[in-house]
């Protein structure tokens, strides 16, 4: 009995890890990847997005998992941030100024497809 709870027990985990660490492992299995890499490295990225919002992490997450550089302003804690953001046209977040493109909430494609030269 504790033999079947230990091997489900390290199953979860190495899912969990696989799980946490795609990134590297999808760059390792696509080494073709790397001039789009080079390109994403090169995008420039602004994300408008606040502490508490599940669609910002998310989208924190996706940029981190491919590679994608970033910069974050918090609208909650940074008056200069919500005024630009404001100026942006605001309602909702996350809004993402990639390379002059305006991308609002989380939309992955959308992300992928602004970083292209």
């Amino acid at each position: 009995m504790f033999n079947g709870i230990l091997k489900k027990v390290l199953f979860v985990l190495v899912v969990v890890v696989i799980f946490q660490n795609w990134g590297k492992i999808e760059r390792m299995l696509n080494p073709s990847g790397v001039v789009a890499e080079q390109t994403r490295a090169n995008a420039r990225v602004v994300l408008y997005a606040t502490e508490w919002c599940g669609y910002c992490k998310a989208t924190r997450r996706f940029l981190d998992e491919k590679g994608i550089p970033y910069t974050e302003f918090d609208i909650d804690k940074d008056p200069v941030a919500r005024k630009a953001y404001e100026a942006l046209g605001g309602r909702g977040i996350p809004i993402l100024d990639v390379n002059g493109t305006l991308i609002r909430d989380f939309k992955p494609e959308a992300i992928l497809d602004a970083v292209k030269p």
